[in-house]
């Protein structure tokens, strides 16, 4: 890269010598920050100051990038250096070019043509305006300068005095300026054409002319700014200047041809408008004598006689007629639509009307027959109004006028007529001694009064339902009245009313009856009841309540299970009057709640019975054994079970081995063995633990025949003894069979919906399920849990379940077990 403006040369050897003086290139460009500066390559960023530049690259001039010219010498600028001598003839000669030429020896190809953007530029015209002006000083400036400008200009072809462009056809001389007045925008001023541009173009541009056209169409139907319409100006013409214009118009040509028949519909305006030619639409704006002027065409024929005047009228009358004509349809529509409208306003008015009129016939009706009603009641009357003939009248109003009878206030209604008449119906009712009286007809006034949409059955209704009125403020007084001298012992008078009435009074005025009448008496007489000594037993006159008082009397159970149990306190098994108190009160009591009255206060004074008992194969008294088995239905089979193998069985089986050891009579004891069995019941017999006792019963004497040895036997014992063991094991057989073949029946019977509801939902439930099957008691263990499992006993044994599988507490570890072995272990 060659830096001759800042290096100096050796003239020799040509060495470049760095000048550290400032040249005026440096001040120009240093103080101008648009300057156009050198971009870095990527060599330069690259090598820095050792990167190879090429010859081409110099500072930015007004050329751009240029090559450089190594034949000429080197230039230097005005700061002290010479020029070379190639240089000076070079300027010489651009000197000598910027000479004049005359307009002769310009070729006539090259003179300029008149421009086709429509301007009337005139090639004949060399000079400024005010006088033609020689070539002399056309760039005399670039004197001081390169000259760049005027040799782009040769280079493209261009000839002083000649026209820009390539046939010539621009302008010729300079465009010139000219001084704005003020700081203000571009035509602020007025118009800065010069005078040159006004002789050069004289027409006005395009642009304005569009301008100003846009602005008159504008102003036709733009609204008035200021408000309000502007005042018409009317031009006023003779008779005589529109005929001499007529003839004028004569010699005009006839419009064109229409374009075609094309249906044009114009929605620019506030109504929409159709027209049917493209000549219609262009005229729609048109102003009288605005119109240019045609001249006439070979084939067109011209007008006999033209008023535009008129005929502008004539189309401002039509539009407003035809505006008129739209409107006036409009208008019509829409007062045919009234009409239609009104015609069935009047037939809805009119069904309304016929529907009034039958409501007030009705209506005046039924005042009639409540005023008739009214005129009976009377007193003095020689007619009076019975109760059922008042039903029958409303009976009347209620079938023939349903409407009105369900839209009257039936309240004060019934207040007015039915209210007084009950009370004289209900004047002497004794209603423990005639508990059905009226029935019948307080049924029929509560078909007749009550509400059906009355949801609610409590006491708040009553200003909203006649007949819960009714009963409330009239058949209820009777009630309270008779309850507050009945004696709770003589329940069954006081029952049959209430029954007679259950299904006629309202339920909460039932409820009423039982919570706050009926209840207090019977609480207040179980407290006064004293089983030892009252002869009527207490369930003579509270069990016929259960019926209609139900969870109500739950309050008085406890109680009286307190009173009974401080009665058997010295109560002995021989006294069976005890049974016959407690035995109604089985089904009555809940199952938990009766088996805890029994094994606190039955069961340990049959174990005491049984202690007594004395086992004598020679002399047996039965009697106290009869005592307990009488119990057995009133106390559990476990229970019983329980007695008989803590109190009976033990001494029962010492008997019987001391009476093995003495050289027995087998026949003898077979028949005792026999005997005793045949005392106790199927369901007792059944349980595993009696069974085992009697079984063990039986290996004591299948031992003592086989062991006797040696010693006298009694002939055939052995064998009886092993056919009595055989027998009784096959009737225990036999008695399972029967009952799994029972158990099966009622499976059968009960169905497969019955069946399929009492499928377990898991493995515990299963579990549940076979200890009832088996009466093994399969509860929980509070509090103790292994591996975090719950621990439950099945009958002795311990047990927990895991992922459906049972674990048995063994020696040292849970051993898993199937449901059938862990029930025969719990046997």
């Amino acid at each position: 890269m060659s830096m001759s403006h800042l290096y100096g040369t050796d003239g020799d050897d040509g060495v470049e010598m760095e000048s550290f003086e400032v040249s005026d290139w440096d001040l120009q460009n240093e103080f101008n920050p648009h300057r156009q500066r050198h971009r870095q390559t990527k060599e330069e960023a690259t090598y820095g100051v050792w990167a190879e530049r090429d010859s081409d690259e110099e500072r930015p001039s007004f050329g751009g990038k240029r090559s450089r010219d190594y034949s000429a010498p080197v230039s230097f600028v005005s700061a002290g250096l010479r020029k070379a001598a190639a240089e000076e003839l070079s300027d010489e000669d651009s000197d000598d070019d910027e000479k004049p030429v005359k307009q002769e020896e310009i070729p006539k190809e090259f003179v300029p043509k008149k421009l086709k953007t429509g301007g009337n530029f005139k090639p004949s015209q060399k000079g400024f305006v005010g006088g033609s002006k020689s070539f002399v000083d056309f760039g005399s400036w670039e004197r001081h300068t390169k000259g760049i400008g005027q040799k782009l200009l040769q280079k493209m072809g261009y000839v002083p005095g000649r026209g820009l462009g390539k046939n010539a056809q621009g302008i010729i001389n300079p465009i010139e300026a000219k001084q704005r007045k003020g700081k203000g925008a571009v035509g602020a001023y007025g118009s800065e054409r010069t005078p040159q541009s006004l002789q050069d173009f004289p027409v006005v541009d395009s642009e304005e002319e569009a301008e100003e056209e846009f602005q008159k169409e504008l102003s036709q139907w733009r609204k008035d700014p200021n408000g309000g319409k502007k005042k018409p100006k009317y031009s006023y013409k003779t008779v005589e200047e529109l005929k001499a214009k007529g003839r004028i118009n004569k010699q005009l040509a006839a419009p064109q041809k229409e374009l075609s028949q094309v249906k044009v519909i114009d929605m620019t305006g506030r109504e929409q408008k159709v027209y049917y030619s493209y000549s219609q639409i262009s005229h729609k704006h048109n102003i009288p004598d605005d119109s240019p002027q045609q001249p006439l065409g070979k084939d067109s024929k011209p007008q006999g006689f033209a008023l535009p005047e008129l005929e502008h009228n004539l189309q401002l009358l039509i539009d407003i007629t035809e505006q008129e004509i739209i409107q006036s349809d409009r208008q019509l529509q829409y007062e045919r639509d009234m009409v239609v409208n009104l015609s069935h306003e009047i037939q809805k008015m009119a069904e309304v009307l016929s529907h009034e009129e039958k409501a007030i016939s009705n209506l005046s009706k039924v005042l009639d027959m409540v005023e008739e009603c009214e005129r009976r009641m009377q007193p003095g009357c020689e007619n009076p109004l019975t109760l059922d003939e008042c039903a029958k009248i409303f009976e009347t109003l209620q079938d023939k006028y349903y409407e009105e009878y369900r839209m009257s206030d039936r309240v004060d209604l019934a207040v007015a007529i039915v209210y007084p008449l009950m009370k004289e119906y209900f004047k002497n009712w004794d209603p423990l001694k005639d508990c059905t009286y009226g029935t019948e007809i307080i049924a029929k006034w509560k078909s007749l009064l009550e509400n059906d949409q009355l949801l609610s059955h409590s006491g708040q209704d009553l200003s909203t339902d006649a007949f819960h009125r009714l009963m409330w403020e009239i058949w209820m007084p009777y009630v309270r009245n008779i309850v507050a001298r009945w004696q709770p012992r003589n329940c069954g008078s006081m029952v049959d009313f209430l029954d007679s009435w259950v299904n006629v009074v309202p339920v909460w005025i039932l409820d009423n009856i039982l919570d706050q009448l009926i209840f207090p008496k019977l609480q207040k007489e179980v407290e006064s009841w004293n089983p030892l000594t009252d002869t009527v037993p207490i369930h003579s006159w509270i069990h016929p309540w259960l019926p209609l008082m139900q969870a109500r009397l739950e309050p008085l159970y406890s109680p009286i299970r307190n009173k009974l149990a401080n009665a058997l306190q010295k109560w002995h098994p021989s006294d069976s009057s005890a049974k016959l108190i407690l035995q109604p009160w089985k089904d009555v009591f809940t199952p938990g709640s009766w088996e805890a009255f029994m094994v606190k206060n039955i069961v340990p004074k049959l174990g005491m019975c049984l202690n007594e008992l004395i086992i004598n194969p020679h002399q047996q008294h039965m009697d106290a054994f009869y005592w307990v088995i009488d119990w057995e239905g009133m106390i559990s089979v476990s229970s019983l079970v329980g007695l008989l193998e803590k109190h009976f069985f033990p001494k029962w089986l010492q008997v019987l081995c001391s009476w093995l050891s003495n050289s027995p009579n087998y026949e003898e004891i077979t028949k005792w063995y026999l005997g005793w069995k045949s005392m106790f019941s199927d369901q007792v017999l059944a349980h595993p633990s009696i069974k085992d006792k009697f079984n063990e019963a039986l290996d004591i004497m299948n031992r003592a025949v086989s062991s006797s040895v040696g010693g006298y036997m009694q002939p055939g014992a052995r064998e009886n003894i092993a056919y009595l063991t055989h027998t009784e094991r096959r009737k225990d057989f036999q008695y399972e069979a029967m009952q799994e073949r029972r158990e099966a029946e009622n499976m059968a019977q009960r169905g497969i919906g019955a069946a399929a509801g009492s499928v377990p939902m898991n493995f515990k439930d299963l579990i549940q399920t076979k200890a009832e099957e088996h009466n093994i008691v399969f509860m929980p263990i509070i509090g103790k849990r292994h591996e975090g499992k719950h621990l439950y006993t099945f009958g002795r044994i311990v047990i927990y379940i895991d992922r459906g599988v049972v674990f048995v507490q063994g020696e040292k570890t849970w051993v898993p077990t199937s449901l059938q072995s862990l029930t025969d272990m719990a046997k």
